[in-house]
């Protein structure tokens, strides 16, 4: 092996330096890049702590039944311990990065190990540092990510990592630094490289460079974009928001309102870089004349909020993209998850549902928030407050939060009542659809056959799952808009590496892009229209309801709504205070777009009834005088109605 070769034949886009020297990004062992079979182990204690286990980060169930385990773990009885992986190519090994085994009662951990590399896999060369093999200190506690970088880089095929003293159990979760020596022979050697195609900035923004970025985005195209914020972390930082439409800063009757938010939990970082390129993207393209982009951006108008959480995301980057723990920055400031922050407004309307007050007494829609609780004892996180106003303020119609650590497309509800059996939300094959429509144009999202990121698949090779079926949680933003607003929101889980390193950020844009575009579009699916009465005037607040869904919507202030639906036809019915109900049938269709499907109402002649009856109605008189005034009364009443 020669440790003197430091990479000349590596190309340079590859090869990273620090203070203290080369350093290349992770082979993958977090992201699943690396598969099982290029694991190999000296023993396993069990299969649940097998080599497929020894990925960083990797999270254990919760039932010790299960056979996903939260690292590897040596079989105790054996005197020599040793993992091994096979890049399948020359490498150029810069590091290794150890944590301890993922246990909510045990405290495992590596605290010291050598490093072997080889290029056939049985001859073997221990590190060295000029006087004698190279003892590296690992981990002091099971969750902290510890990296141990090498003085000089290692070309080799194989590493191998040989634990020497441990805390515990001989358990470990590890990455491995590693850039691949391209073959000069092989005029193959880049097909398989991702390429720049859109030209973006492909790097990790910290806040200042993410507000500096957003600016100089909103000046490059001042015509469609508005760059403004939402309100103020917990400590002061804005959430920034960018607005994209042919005319920021208001609503246009008949254009659908569409949201992408991100960074909810702030080490989930990949979410929000896609959202700045996306914005980058978006700006670049509608100069550019794509018409794809441009009519996109025509005809709806679009938010992307790249960080909601400013505050965790600070935590997160300061330790950098592979050094911060599973949850470091996860939370906000004051320790909230701003994602099951939300008022709880399932078990309102469900306990309503079971006593038979739905439609009837309480409506199925746009359900009301407890008095109180957005002001009680800071229960509510100052980050949910500004998104609730948000929501409240503009008529969204679908939206999704990127979040990390699995790769799947989660759909709601997300709640479900303990010991009870899970509720299926109304719009299911709606947003069976939605779902799909992402994680099929998702390059990688169902190409699930190494299973899930920390268990078996649960999506059933489709990419997408119930949330309520899969991990539920209460409080969720994606039950509140759908029950509190017109707004379908999901889930989007990016991939099993909540902070990528920047080398991955191109590769997955390249992934992403199909579908965040294809997403978007499909805010246009089902009926729109606008209700109105017969003068032409819009009904603001009125009510659309479709026949056989039990979940109804209402008109903004301009008297125009969007009703996603799957083609088929309705029976679509209008409704207004004051006004008399019409219903009509509506066609949605496969072609792309929303029928067009609008409502003139009748004004109602019951308020007038009412009124009259109140004028008329005299004191107490005598019989024969009550009998006289009751059929004039009728008389009126029959000429109001005719």
């Amino acid at each position: 092996l020669d440790y003197r070769l430091c990479g000349k034949l590596l190309n340079d886009k590859h090869s990273l330096t620090t203070e203290n020297g080369p350093f290349c990004p992770p082979l993958g062992m977090e992201s699943h890049r690396i598969e099982n079979d290029q694991l190999l182990t000296s023993s396993v204690y069990q299969h649940r702590y097998g080599s497929h286990r020894a990925r960083l980060n990797i999270q254990a169930s919760g039932d010790e039944d299960d056979m996903n385990g939260g690292s590897w773990c040596a079989n105790p009885e054996e005197k020599v311990h040793w993992i091994e992986l096979d890049a399948r190519t020359l490498t150029e090994f810069t590091g290794v990065i150890t944590q301890g085994r993922d246990d909510p009662l045990e405290s495992d951990y590596v605290s010291s190990y050598y490093v072997a590399f080889s290029n056939d896999s049985r001859e073997w060369t221990v590190l060295h540092d000029g006087y004698a093999e190279w003892l590296f200190f690992g981990n002091s506690d099971k969750n902290t990510p510890v990296l141990s970088q090498f003085m000089e880089p290692v070309v080799a095929r194989y590493i191998r990592i040989l634990p020497q003293s441990w805390n515990g159990t001989m358990c470990m979760r590890m990455e491995v630094l590693g850039c691949p020596v391209p073959d000069p022979l092989s005029q193959y050697h880049s097909r398989n490289e991702v390429t720049h195609r859109d030209d973006l900035d492909y790097t990790h923004h910290n806040y200042l460079d993410m507000e500096k970025l957003m600016k100089s985005i909103s000046d490059e195209c001042p015509n469609i974009t508005r760059f403004y914020s939402l309100g103020k972390s917990f400590k002061g930082l804005e959430i920034y928001a960018m607005e994209i439409t042919d005319n920021p800063g208001m609503h246009e009757t008949g254009e659908p309102e569409f949201r992408y938010t991100a960074g909810y939990h702030g080490n989930e970082a990949l979410g929000r870089e896609l959202l700045l390129m996306l914005m980058q993207y978006l700006c670049r393209e509608y100069k550019d004349g794509n018409p794809r982009v441009r009519h996109l951006v025509d005809e709806t108008r679009i938010y992307l909020v790249p960080s909601v959480n400013p505050d965790g995301h600070m935590k997160a980057f300061e330790k950098g993209s592979e050094l911060g723990s599973w949850t470091l920055g996860h939370w906000t400031e004051d320790g909230h998850d701003i994602f099951q922050n939300f008022p709880d407004l399932n078990n309102i309307l469900w306990d309503a549902e079971d006593k038979g007050m739905v439609p009837k007494l309480i409506s199925n829609h746009h359900v009301p928030i407890p008095e109180g609780i957005l002001s009680s004892n800071g229960s509510v996180a100052v980050e949910t407050l500004a998104l609730i106003s948000w929501m409240e303020s503009h008529p969204f119609v679908l939206g999704a939060n990127l979040q990390g650590g699995e790769r799947l497309v989660a759909y709601p509800f997300d709640m479900r009542e303990p010991e009870e059996e899970i509720r299926v939300i109304e719009d299911q094959s709606m947003f069976r659809w939605l779902a799909i429509s992402y994680a099929s144009t998702h390059h990688t999202m169902t190409q699930t056959y190494q299973g899930g990121c920390h268990t078996d698949d649960p999506t059933g090779g489709m990419g997408i799952v119930n949330r309520a079926k899969w991990k539920p949680i209460p409080g969720s933003m994606n039950d509140f808009s759908y029950l509190r607003t017109n707004c379908f929101e999901l889930s989007i889980f990016l991939g099993c590496d909540k902070f990528p390193h920047q080398s991955e950020l191109l590769r997955e844009w390249e992934h992403n892009k199909e579908a965040l575009l294809t997403f978007m579009a499909q805010v246009h699916r089902g009926i729109k229209g606008v209700v109105r009465d017969k003068e032409g005037n819009p009904i603001s607040n009125a009510t659309v309801s479709v026949e056989g869904v039990n979940h109804d919507i209402r008109t903004g202030e301009s008297g125009d709504y969007w009703r996603l639906l799957n083609p088929g036809e309705y029976r679509v019915t209008a409704r207004a205070e004051g006004y008399s109900p019409f219903t009509r049938l509506c066609v949605v269709g496969f072609d792309p777009g929303a029928t067009l499907c609008n409502f003139d109402l009748n004004k109602s002649n019951w308020d007038r009834i009412k009124q009259i009856m109140i004028c008329i109605t005299p004191p107490k008189r005598s019989r024969k005088e009550r009998r006289r005034n009751f059929y004039s009364r009728s008389s009126i009443v029959a000429a109001a109605m005719s």
